[in-house]
């Protein structure tokens, strides 16, 4: 099997987007394996299946609010429900193919489908900004009141460390660190054991404060591993910062700057309860790539 591909990253975040416009492409989790593996594959974090959503029977009854569904697989092959970073390159891959109406860099929104429900991405400058939708603290104001509703194991602490369990349509644990001495000791190698265990897993956000409003961040994402950037990521580090500071009477502000290893990530509390990621998307090759 050929299949037409781009790369793409955001943050560092890397993508291979597969194009599919006639919904012919079928991929299995060995063959995602096989395309994300960076020394006998192309080499990402996940691949993006470029489809219509009207052809996927999973979103269909999102396809009368948005054309194209970005199908989404992490790289170990499983399925997610929604990715920050990926949405915003996926976005970037559809203005420069010519295949969206109402969106161009001059301005616009477009809605995107997703396991997560539909998304709205617009742009912000030379960036785009993708309104994640709603979100919540999973244990409510008692896991805050708590200091965390997980306790989170990871090589380079020693024993157990409080975690906040966020949900943005995927699920986050966040961990606050004293330092960045503490941050960069961290060993992602392995993925951290959180207890009580998730049912489907969970991204895990390591993070330090730098100052009113912005964070840094390292992240070892579920299915895949450390990553340079996790776009809903770097939007759970920022709320859950925020919710702990606010609870010791901080008064934290809603716009926040989130430094990961590969870039720097926007994120901004909306009015109604949503949240917007805000960063660079950028596409750097194209090809055939064969199965």
């Amino acid at each position: 099997m050929q299949l037409t591909f781009t790369k793409g990253h955001g943050t560092e975040n890397d993508f291979v987007l597969v194009r599919d416009l006639d919904a012919t492409v079928d991929l299995t989790a060995e063959q995602v394996r096989r395309i994300t593996d960076r020394h006998a594959g192309l080499g990402a974090d996940g691949v993006i299946r470029v489809v219509r959503a009207r052809d996927v029977p999973e979103v269909a009854d999102q396809a009368e609010s948005a054309e194209w569904f970005m199908d989404y697989r992490n790289a170990d092959g499983v399925a997610a429900e929604m990715c920050g970073n990926g949405v915003r390159v996926f976005v970037s891959y559809l203005l420069r193919e010519g295949l969206v109406d109402g969106l161009s860099w001059d301005g616009g929104e477009l809605a995107v489908a997703t396991r997560a429900g539909t998304k709205r991405v617009r742009v912000d400058g030379d960036e785009l900004a993708v309104d994640l939708g709603p979100w919540r603290v999973v244990g409510g104001e008692q896991a805050l009141d708590d200091g965390g509703d997980a306790r989170v194991a990871v090589h380079g602490l020693d024993g157990s460390v409080a975690g906040l369990s966020l949900d943005l349509g995927n699920p986050h644990t966040v961990v606050m660190l004293p330092n960045e001495t503490d941050l960069a000791a961290l060993d992602l190698t392995d993925a951290p054991h959180v207890t009580p265990e998730p049912p489907n897993g969970t991204n895990v956000e390591f993070v330090v404060m730098l100052g009113a409003g912005h964070v840094r961040m390292r992240v070892h994402e579920r299915g895949v591993g450390e990553t340079r950037s996790c776009g809903t990521g770097a939007a759970a580090a920022a709320l859950a910062a925020r919710a702990w500071t606010n609870v010791a009477g901080g008064g934290e502000p809603d716009a926040w700057r989130v430094d990961v290893p590969g870039g720097t990530l926007r994120v901004l509390l909306r009015p109604g309860g949503t949240v917007e990621l805000a960063g660079p998307a950028e596409l750097v090759a194209d090809g055939t790539l064969t199965l």
